[in-house]
């Protein structure tokens, strides 16, 4: 008689196959944190853009001004005319729980900041005095100090509400991008185009020929204040 006996996976074999799926699982994880990660970027982006079509919206219906002034937050004059949803203001990047609740508890996260240089004469200028719409930045995230990525704006933010200024927010100076291994952030400019900046370039005010000739125009709408 034939007999058929099953045989089992020696001690050796099962070892073997633990280390090759190590192996595999070692090589899919940057792939899978990467991914991650380019998911986080568009989504940041996606916000930005959200937002600059909320500000033109404004800027359509007050003549051209900025929203925020020392007496009002810009967060409060898109929200909700303009932008319906509080999440809009949180990057992916920002790991604090969202919240619909604007100024009443829990209150909103803010993750985005605008220029703190719209406000030169403590009321925010009017778009067409910015002399160079595709150099200045508008918004940006707006990191809170330390070693790690992290915000601390919020709904409840005095005004003009968040800001930030080539990497300084009201929680003071970023160490370093929100992703790229913190060498890169996104970037609405007041053309409303965006911009995956390099943070030595976000964090430049200075001008560099022929390189970055208007440099100096990132931060400030125009030199000098008049």
């Amino acid at each position: 008689m034939t007999r058929n006996f099953s045989r089992g996976f020696t001690l050796l074999e099962l070892l073997i196959v633990i280390a090759v799926i190590a192996i595999l699982a070692t090589i899919a994880y940057p792939v899978f944190i990467g991914i991650q990660e380019r998911a986080k970027v568009t989504k940041d982006m996606n916000n930005l853009r959200q937002i600059g079509i909320a500000t033109q919206l404004y800027m359509n219906d007050n003549d051209g001004a900025l929203p925020g002034s020392t007496t009002v937050t810009w967060v409060s004059q898109l929200h909700p005319k303009y932008l319906s949803s509080w999440n809009i203001f949180q990057s992916p990047f920002d790991t604090r729980a969202p919240s619909e609740g604007g100024i009443l508890a829990p209150v909103s996260p803010i993750s985005y900041g605008i220029n703190l240089n719209v406000y030169p004469n403590n009321v925010a200028i009017s778009a067409d005095k910015i002399s160079k719409s595709t150099i200045f930045i508008l918004f940006a995230p707006a990191q809170a100090a330390g070693a790690t990525v992290t915000f601390s704006g919020l709904a409840t933010t005095g005004a003009p509400g968040v800001t930030e200024n080539a990497g300084t927010s009201n929680a003071g100076l970023a160490t370093g991008g929100t992703h790229s291994t913190r060498t890169k952030i996104n970037a609405l400019f007041a053309d409303l185009h965006l911009e995956n900046v390099a943070w030595t370039t976000f964090t430049s005010n200075t001008a560099n020929p022929p390189s970055d000739p208007d440099g100096n125009l990132r931060w400030t709408p125009y030199t000098p204040y008049p």
